[in-house]
């Protein structure tokens, strides 16, 4: 992708505007030797010139990262670039998105055992596994989402924190889950060395995240969806992937897209299509009458790593 030009004078209302951004360097390099793929508003999209990681740079400082993962976060104003518009309201989509991604886990353990999912939010995913007879664990930084895992869900252990703070105990997992997670996070490294002493010998590790040098988003530029400059701090593509989980101790054992899609509601499909043009949102907006449908979109634009402890 060659360097776009972000918009005049970039987004207002963010929360990355003002003061407190600071350059970071390359996750794998340790150096800032990038190249320039666009501009948005304060922020910039690199790759570096060495080993080819796509991130972003300036950042919002640590104790901001953590506050916007609270009450903002799942009810965000302008989802498109920041957060949900309504996450718990979102609820059955969620649940049956994890019921078709939980294919993948019967298909490698036949028997239920042990799971933790990091970053579970609401705990859809966990209901599902416990559901099919997992005992389940959840890590979630979010006091709300804890809550409502507890509460609503009736998920009896889900534990405030992530895997550096909330520490797991080791060897005690036979998966462990991040799924839109790891590309949210300062250091993955260390968040993947902490998972790797919670499994077992024998244990996977499953991860999904965006795909950065997919047909999607080479096509949409700038414009693609998953460019969410607070909270998407690393855009991973599979090489650089494979890097991450060979330095952290794993190996890749199976990597796929299939399954990678979500189920949706009419109307959030019609609020992210705005993103492309302001047209399209336009035209989609009668998608909006009909609040409880369902459509499953996968555009391929996204991948499920499963690893093994090397």
């Amino acid at each position: 992708m060659s360097p776009e030009p972000g918009p005049p004078g970039g987004r207002t209302g963010a929360p990355g505007d003002g003061p407190g951004l600071r350059e970071v360097a390359c996750l794998f390099c340790g150096v800032q030797d990038e190249e320039l793929r666009f501009r948005d508003g304060a922020f910039r999209v690199v790759r570096c010139r060495r080993c080819g990681l796509t991130y972003v740079t300036p950042r919002l400082p640590p104790e901001r990262l953590h506050e916007m993962y609270q009450e903002e976060y799942w009810t965000s104003g302008r989802a498109s670039d920041f957060g949900y518009g309504q996450y718990l309201a979102d609820a059955p989509h969620y649940l049956r998105t994890f019921r078709l991604r939980s294919r993948i886990l019967r298909a490698l353990r036949p028997q239920p055992g042990r799971v933790a999912d990091v970053g579970c939010a609401a705990g859809f995913f966990l209901r599902v596994m416990a559901d099919l007879g997992w005992s389940t664990t959840g890590l979630e930084i979010s006091a709300s989402m804890c809550e409502h895992a507890r509460t609503t869900l009736g998920l009896p252990d889900v534990r405030r924190g992530d895997l550096l703070s909330a520490r797991l105990p080791d060897g005690a997992y036979d998966v462990l889950t991040l799924w839109d997670v790891i590309e949210h996070l300062e250091d993955p490294p260390a968040h993947l060395r902490a998972a790797r002493a919670a499994l077992r010998d024998d244990g996977l590790l499953v991860l999904e995240t965006q795909d950065v040098s997919s047909a999607f988003a080479r096509l949409m530029g700038r414009r693609w969806q998953h460019y969410k400059h607070e909270e998407h701090l690393y855009h991973f593509d599979p090489a650089s992937l494979e890097r991450l989980l060979r330095d952290t101790g794993f190996r890749s054992v199976r990597s796929t897209r299939r399954f990678s899609g979500k189920y949706v509601s009419p109307a959030f499909l019609a609020e992210r299509v705005g993103r492309v043009h302001p047209l399209l949102s336009t035209l989609a907006a009668p998608l909006r009458l009909f609040p409880g449908g369902s459509l499953y979109v996968n555009l391929r634009d996204e991948l499920i790593v499963v690893a093994a402890r090397a």
